[in-house]
């Protein structure tokens, strides 16, 4: 199918958030790489100028109370809703994932579903003593501006993430979306705008000046940020001179463990899209595998099926479900990681070339078996459709390698459910999912250890973690 015109719709939508003709900076289709639209240049002046608009508006927006806030975001969800078709058809040109399966339509419909959620999550004040002489209260107060640093991978998604919980809690929010992918972010905060009050989100789209100016901001209270831990490190050392509170989801390398006894057609399904949802460019996928000796060719060739079974090319073909890396940088990064790996021994046994007959950044899904620690493709996280494989022995030992690296956003376990909670409890990650991979939910609390970051998101640990704990004693 033609993705060369925009739908009306989508032409409109496009039209609200892109910079004047002859202005801007040009933004590619993923998949095409046509010209899709101009990304606006916003400068460290504009990003002053949105957080002093934001500190103005913060305290009438607090005033309204929690009730009044929930009742905006549920609007603000139905307005998404009404819109979610030219959102997804915009977000699968720029970002590149299709719009079926888990993809475009899928991250539309999670903005809306964690606004709902973020409204609907209660936040009490807790009694911590009431003993007849002495009775305390916990409360939970607003910040004041939250700073929102979003990654290019799910730029909608965890765009509502660090929103939703932000402007729950009566916060105001800047928004500084990833420069790759821009105007999909743009367009969801204008529709979002049309029923929130003025000033209380705002959308800043500029260079790597402008995040750092927003994470080192003296009138900025916290910052939330999803990207790497390079960056992650050098937001904590900005935001030392303003002390601001952070959430930070960085990079993860999360690892699989295959229990013997597991059985491989059964879980062939779920590793495959715990590993390659989004074409694998996911923080928390599955991007190391640690198969026991007994079922290691089973789940190789297991997994080697699925994987043909899943067509790949531009999103906006109905029929797709895997699309292209988003930017030609993560491109190479993969490129070279199936090089290095081919060139140290590993097996390919899926892929392993670049997909040229699709496009300029599609590679296809490659799984590499006979993979060892200590090879590239193993020790650095690829985020993209690529999977290596490692054999292992003895379960401790896979343990011990499954924690070796620096980081720890998510792990798995698959096998006998009771045997794999044992192994699951060693494991050093902030969530480990038994018999699935990287699955979240609004109400359950989310965030990394190690490398990966600090700070929860989601549910009332989220809501906190955007507030300012006040106790009430007497």
């Amino acid at each position: 199918m033609s993705d060369t015109i925009l739908a009306v719709d989508e032409t409109a939508l496009l039209e609200r958030v892109q910079a004047p003709e002859g202005q801007g900076r040009p933004i590619l289709d993923a998949a095409t790489r046509a010209p899709l639209g101009r990304a606006p240049e916003h400068t460290v002046h504009d990003l002053d100028d949105a957080v002093a608009r934001a500190r103005a508006a913060q305290p009438g927006w607090d005033a309204l109370g929690h009730e009044e806030r929930r009742a905006l975001l549920l609007a603000v969800a139905d307005r998404i809703e009404a819109e979610a078709e030219p959102l997804a058809r915009l977000l699968s040109r720029e970002q590149g994932k299709p719009l079926n399966g888990p993809n475009a339509r899928f991250e539309v419909g999670a903005c809306s579903a964690w606004l709902r959620a973020t409204a609907a999550t209660p936040l009490d004040p807790e009694v911590v003593v009431d003993d007849g002489e002495v009775h305390a209260e916990l409360h939970y107060r607003a910040l004041g501006v939250v700073g929102a640093i979003g990654p290019w991978n799910w730029p909608l998604m965890i765009s509502i993430w660090q929103i939703a919980p932000a402007l729950r809690m009566g916060n105001t929010v800047v928004v500084k979306p990833s420069e790759y992918t821009p105007l999909s972010v743009l367009a969801l905060l204008s529709v979002m705008n049309e029923v929130l009050p003025a000033d209380v989100l705002i959308g800043v789209s500029g260079d790597r000046e402008v995040g750092a100016r927003l994470a080192s901001h003296a009138d900025v209270d916290k910052v939330m940020f999803t990207g790497s831990t390079a960056t992650g490190r050098r937001i904590v050392e900005a935001s030392a001179g303003n002390l601001a509170r952070l959430t930070l989801e960085l990079g993860g390398n999360d690892a699989g463990i295959v229990l013997p006894g597991a059985d491989p057609a059964a879980i062939a399904q779920d590793l495959f899209w715990g590993a390659f949802i989004n074409t694998g460019q996911t923080c928390a996928a599955l991007k190391r595998l640690y198969v026991h000796d007994s079922v290691y060719d089973d789940v190789v060739d297991a997994l080697a099926g699925v994987a043909a079974q899943m067509p790949m090319g531009p999103g906006l073909d109905e029929s797709n479900v895997l699309g292209p890396l988003q930017n030609r940088q993560q491109f190479d990064i993969v490129a070279r990681l199936v090089d290095d790996a081919r060139s140290d021994g590993a097996r390919v046994v899926t892929g392993g070339a670049p997909a040229e007959e699709l496009g300029e950044l599609f590679y296809p899904i490659t799984l590499i078996a006979d993979a060892t620690d200590g090879q590239a493709v193993v020790d650095e996280e690829q985020f993209g459709p690529v999977l290596p494989i490692i054999r292992y022995t003895d379960v401790d030992d896979a343990v011990a390698r499954a924690n070796r690296l620096e980081q720890g956003l998510g792990a798995s376990v698959w096998g006998d459910r009771d045997t794999a909670r044992q192994v699951a409890a060693r494991i050093q990650a902030g969530t480990v999912w038994i018999n699935s991979h990287g699955g979240v939910h609004p109400m359950i609390p989310f965030g990394g250890v190690k490398g990966s970051g600090y700070g929860l998101e989601f549910g009332a640990e989220g809501l906190k973690a955007v507030s300012a704990p006040q106790v009430i004693n007497g």
